[in-house]
């Protein structure tokens, strides 16, 4: 860190269910009958979203008084800049460490678990009491850090899209995709699938570990810091002018799987955020491999 600048501190956040329970219908009580009416209880919300405050709360109240704050709502991330020098603390699900990866560039990330118990902590590793001296070991460069891979889609008109997890590559819809897939040795296959998921050590715990189970797939899948991929094409269709035995294989540093777009349209998507997505038209060829940018996560010593 600069030492004539003091270290800004960036909370990242999103809205509590209540909060956007609220949003949708107004006042608690139209909340609760909307919330009785399918078996649930607003209590249990509410519980959720106080926890959510005592946790945000609390690591207000241990950022040193001389440093720098910031404080960006999930949606908001794509409007944000992250200068060098932020330390990025996360207070929600592992998920919310994923979809904020991508706005990186090499910053630590403290990630806190407001209701703990409740979520897998893989990303999320710290109580809200703790983050004290986690701020001042990542401010001091002392902070034991993994060093998570990550996955990128690169376009052939130059746009990019970064994964923590997993790049999937699809019909915007449910239809099948069709597309000309080119694996890192070079063999080719005409395919009509439900779609291509390449997924990082991080993401192996989740939607490819599904796939992979499914598969049968028995050469192991990377894990977090190692830097290589898997790939898994979904419920590919065999037919006189599309094939079906190129679907699972590993990608190793510099290595790219590669499809040609060979419909209306697919669509590129990180993370399970649909809604950021990379549009490939007719003809245009989308390459997914290792990222050149890693996760920088902090975690207990």
């Amino acid at each position: 860190m600069s030492a004539t600048l003091a270290p800004r501190v960036v909370v990242v956040s999103r809205r509590s269910e209540l909060d956007e329970l609220l949003v949708r219908h107004g006042t608690r009580a139209a909340a609760e009958h909307f919330l009785r009416q399918r078996g649930r209880d607003l209590n249990e919300v509410a519980a959720r979203h106080e926890a959510l405050l005592a946790a945000l709360t609390t690591v207000d109240a241990a950022v040193p008084a001389d440093w720098r704050r910031g404080r960006v709502d999930r949606e908001d991330l794509p409007r944000f800049l992250f200068g060098p020098e932020d330390i990025v603390v996360a207070v929600g699900q592992d998920g919310l460490v994923a979809n904020l990866s991508k706005y990186l560039s090499g910053q630590p990330v403290i990630g806190v678990d407001p209701e703990p118990g409740r979520n897998p902590g893989v990303l999320i590793r710290f109580r809200a009491k703790a983050i004290g001296a986690a701020l001042r070991a990542a401010a001091a460069n002392a902070a034991t850090v993994e060093r998570l891979s990550m996955v990128t889609a690169r376009l052939d008109d130059g746009q990019v899209l970064a994964g923590l997890n997993e790049v999937y590559a699809g019909h915007g819809t449910h239809q099948s995709a069709r597309y000309r897939l080119i694996g890192a040795d070079g063999r080719e296959e005409r395919q009509s699938s439900s779609g291509v998921l390449v997924g990082t050590g991080t993401g192996a715990t989740g939607w490819t570990a599904s796939i992979a189970a499914d598969r049968g797939w028995s050469r192991g899948l990377p894990t977090p810091e190692a830097p290589s991929l898997s790939w898994f094409v979904r419920e590919a269709w065999p037919s006189p002018s599309t094939g079906a035995t190129l679907t699972a294989g590993m990608l190793h540093a510099g290595e790219e799987l590669r499809l040609v777009c060979e419909s209306e349209r697919l669509v590129v998507f990180a993370d399970g955020v649909e809604s950021d997505h990379l549009t490939v038209t007719w003809g245009q060829q989308v390459a997914i491999g290792l990222a050149d940018q890693h996760l920088q996560l902090v975690v207990p010593g």
